[in-house]
């Protein structure tokens, strides 16, 4: 039913320091803008999916709920959103699955730069049936158009996005079994605790726990981004000329990986970028 992962959404205070601050990162101008129902919102397009960035606008109930969810939590991620191919069976299955969907809504966003327009449907399921993680699902009426490179060596997509869990075995009952994502690895380590890749198209949701005392046995929450770059060596250097705190390059977990951490510049985003290896492509 699910198709691929399609979008996550960020956090930030200020949409145009949120812009600049993943125009950065990415190396890729936005390829979609607008503002509405409380909220100013800038998107990027990837290879496989879209990260969107959304502020609260105005003075709304939406545009303070937005406000209090970052005064509590901070920026960061908010929510994951899941590419179907029919909204009506993915409702219906949720519903079967007593994970209480919305009703179906459809919606309409204009570029404020360019006029397009796109629609699409949507639903999300209950908050407190997914552990916390506010979960969407939307079919899409058309793709979106793709965030043209402004600088080389740019990020080209998502590898795995991260949740945290403190409950492994419910986590992966509902992305497993509730959702229907396939379980690629199950893992445990007594450095880095338990992992748990389950396939979403062509990336991975990453399920971790790391045991830490008084934490939340109820309630998972989106933790962090792992980018994919063609030439990591050459994305440092570019990040560390724009001012970006970065790790130096490591050999990663997964066999045939190199990857790297991004200290700042981030929007309160545990972030990470890995490149693949010729053995890691074959594998």
């Amino acid at each position: 039913m699910i198709t691929g992962l399609d979008h996550v959404v960020v956090l930030v205070n200020d949409i145009r320091a949120g812009q600049a601050a993943f125009q950065t990162l990415l190396a890729r101008a936005p390829s979609w803008q607008n503002s509405g129902d409380g909220a100013d919102r800038v998107l990027y397009t990837l290879d496989n999916m879209t990260l969107e960035l959304m502020a609260p606008s105005g003075f709304s109930v939406a545009a303070d709920r937005i406000r209090s969810v970052i005064e509590a939590k901070g920026e960061g991620l908010a929510s994951i959103c899941f590419r179907v191919a029919d909204i009506a069976k993915m409702h219906r299955r949720l519903d079967r699955l007593a994970l209480k969907p919305d009703p179906i809504i459809e919606v309409e966003s204009r570029d404020s730069l360019s006029g397009a327009v796109l629609r699409w449907k949507r639903t999300r399921a209950a908050t407190e049936l997914t552990r916390g993680v506010r979960t969407f699902f939307l079919e899409l009426a058309g793709e979106r158009p793709r965030s043209a490179t402004t600088s080389a060596a740019p990020i080209t997509g998502l590898d795995h996005v991260v949740v945290s869990t403190e409950d492994p075995e419910r986590a992966a009952a509902l992305y497993g079994a509730r959702l229907g994502l396939d379980m690629a690895l199950d893992r445990s380590h007594q450095d880095w605790g338990q992992l748990m890749f389950f396939r979403c198209g062509d990336l991975i949701v990453e399920v971790v726990r790391r045991p830490v005392a008084g934490a939340d046995q109820a309630h998972d929450r989106l933790w962090g981004l792992s980018w994919r770059v063609a030439d990591i060596d050459a994305t440092r250097a570019r990040l560390v000329a724009d001012g970006i705190d970065v790790s130096e390059v490591r050999t990663g977990r997964k066999p045939g990986t190199r990857v790297m951490t991004v200290r700042n510049g981030t929007c309160g985003v545990q972030t990470l970028l890995l490149e693949r290896t010729a053995r890691g492509e074959r594998g």
